[in-house]
């Protein structure tokens, strides 16, 4: 019974999705406590992806595992043992998401090509690519990391579709009108800080 459980996908996918639509609502009001949901439907993730053969967003969703971990650090302590605010991006880091991209997918589709029976090889690593950068900003606290996100969920859609996994279509359909809210929601909360320090200035 149990691994008749296990192999029902629609279930999985289901408590998986619960688990992620929580981390992304905590995510855009900018609590630390969405890596704590994140994890559970992380792990949940990569048996399912495993089943379906999406091996890059295996790779994906354990660097989600370690990003939540370094996240919910930086968020909670950054560089001076004290919470980190939202901020934008220097050209430095705009550098390193785009070479974090560009990176990712060279190595997703040699890997893939290589030493998987992968047969959507271009999607699988163009949805990892950016979201691998997208993660690396979230955890930074950087207001970027919801336009990478989205374009890897737009990408991440027909790819879901096409594999059948059709509740974790519409979780990333749900998580891209959520990161753009989620943009806005932040740049909101930046401007809000930003008019408080000068009024105290």
């Amino acid at each position: 019974m149990m691994e008749n459980f296990f192999m029902n996908f629609v279930w999985l996918q289901s408590f998986g999705t619960a688990f992620g639509v929580v981390q992304v609502l905590l995510s855009r009001k900018n609590n630390i406590h969405n890596y704590l949901f994140g994890i559970v439907s992380v792990i949940i993730g990569m048996w399912v992806l495993y089943q379906s053969k999406l091996y890059a967003d295996i790779l994906l969703h354990l660097y989600y595992l370690i990003m939540s971990i370094y996240g919910w650090m930086y968020w909670k302590f950054g560089n001076s043992q004290k919470e980190t605010p939202i901020t934008y991006s220097n050209f430095k880091e705009h550098f390193m998401a785009a070479g974090i991209v560009l990176a990712c997918f060279s190595l997703m589709v040699y890997w893939l090509t290589n030493h998987t029976n992968s047969d959507v090889v271009v999607w699988d690593a163009a949805v990892s690519a950016f979201a691998w950068a997208g993660m690396w900003l979230m955890a930074r606290r950087k207001m970027e990391n919801w336009i990478y996100l989205n374009i890897s969920n737009v990408i991440a859609i027909p790819l879901l579709f096409y594999k059948g996994l059709h509740i974790y279509a519409a979780l990333s359909i749900f998580l891209f009108f959520v990161g753009t809210s989620g943009y806005f929601k932040w740049k909101k909360i930046v401007r809000q800080k930003n008019q408080e320090y000068y009024a105290q200035a």
